[in-house]
């Protein structure tokens, strides 16, 4: 089933409940800080197994005490897709038990 692009409006309507999230060009990005490289390290591990789950993958970058992502859908010609909000709401939820703002 083809996955269908979203108009801004409706992408930044979902943005405004996903704090730190912002629409880059036709991407959706966020940076994250950590206290540590190791625990900057842990949270790229968890967010590639909730990409693992959801059959999305976003570009995920670990520095030394960040981690940041830019995603949209390949499929969907590099649009933003649901898929995309629904990955970033789930990094989202996972990041403050990593400890990351």
């Amino acid at each position: 089933m083809p996955v269908e692009p979203l108009s801004r409006t409706e992408i930044e309507a979902r943005l405004a409940e996903l704090p730190g999230w912002t629409l880059a060009g036709d991407r959706l990005t966020r940076a994250y800080r950590l206290d540590s490289h190791v625990a900057a390290a842990a949270m790229t591990v968890h967010i590639a197994r909730v990409q693992d789950e959801l059959d999305h993958h976003s570009d995920l970058t670990l520095g030394y005490n960040t981690v940041s992502l830019s995603v949209h859908t390949h499929s969907a010609g590099g649009a933003v897709t649901a898929k995309d909000l629904e990955l970033a709401r789930r990094v989202e939820d996972l990041a403050s038990a990593h400890g990351a703002h």
